[in-house]
């Protein structure tokens, strides 16, 4: 897929994102077929509706891949204190029985730009937030999201200064029948607290895994969170 390329016939952003097809949770979804170009126009609202329509993830289908990442929703001077763009990768852990990554920091030169790993002292692509992909089923989220899987940062050995820690963020297909492209949601998890913003942003795929990295903790690779079924969720 060529990145940031409009598909043949897209709809424009602005269009409603209801179509002939079923969600996962019953509801209606688009039959169209957006390319990240469409995804990138979208305002939160539409972003929102993205996530909510999507369709569940094909596991196979995203192991052992690189994801090229681009924020949709944090202002840009955030984006200049943190980050733009960055990278997710996803690996088969046959060892434990999971599908787990981890974020790589990325030289920010500009979204659709090739992705150039920034690198320690040592030549090494820096890494952060490792996580484990779970299955969204009986948890709870935020404004009754029901979605197939999401990322959690608890479970992955993730250290106490690690940025990423909290993370236990949801994420759909954005086309059905596709995993190139991805529409993920920032919840943070903070004890039994969701801390749910208006923050989203999309995973496009780049090639295969050519460098796989140990969990920060091995040993806590599995110790997920505790699921309460009436977290208290704040919402911004």
């Amino acid at each position: 897929m060529p990145r940031f390329g409009a598909l043949p016939g897209a709809p424009s952003p602005s269009d409603s994102l209801a179509g002939a097809g079923r969600s996962y949770y019953g509801a209606a979804v688009s039959s169209r077929r957006y390319a990240s170009a469409d995804v990138l126009a979208m305002d939160a609202s539409a972003l929102r509706e993205l996530l909510y329509r999507g369709t569940p993830l094909e596991l196979d289908a995203i192991t052992d891949s690189n994801y090229y990442g681009i924020d949709l929703s944090l202002p840009r001077w955030v984006n200049k204190l943190a980050w733009k763009t960055f990278r997710k990768t996803m690996v088969r852990d046959p060892e434990h029985g999971v599908i787990r990554g981890w974020n790589v920091r990325l030289v920010q030169n500009g979204v659709g730009m090739p992705s150039v790993p920034m690198r320690n002292a040592s030549g090494r692509a820096i890494t952060f937030g490792h996580f484990v992909v779970r299955s969204a089923a009986n948890v709870r989220f935020p404004g009754g999201w029901t979605g197939g899987h999401y990322l959690d940062f608890h479970a992955a050995g993730n250290s106490r200064l690690d940025p990423g820690r909290f993370g236990f963020c949801p994420m759909m297909a954005v086309n059905e029948g596709s995993t190139d492209l991805i529409v993920g949601w920032e919840v943070l998890k903070v004890g039994n607290v969701f801390v749910a913003p208006r923050d989203y942003w999309l995973l496009e795929r780049e090639g295969p895994v050519d460098d796989v990295r140990p969990t920060p903790r091995p040993t806590r690779l599995l110790q997920g969170a505790t699921f309460e079924r009436h977290s208290r969720i704040t919402s911004r």
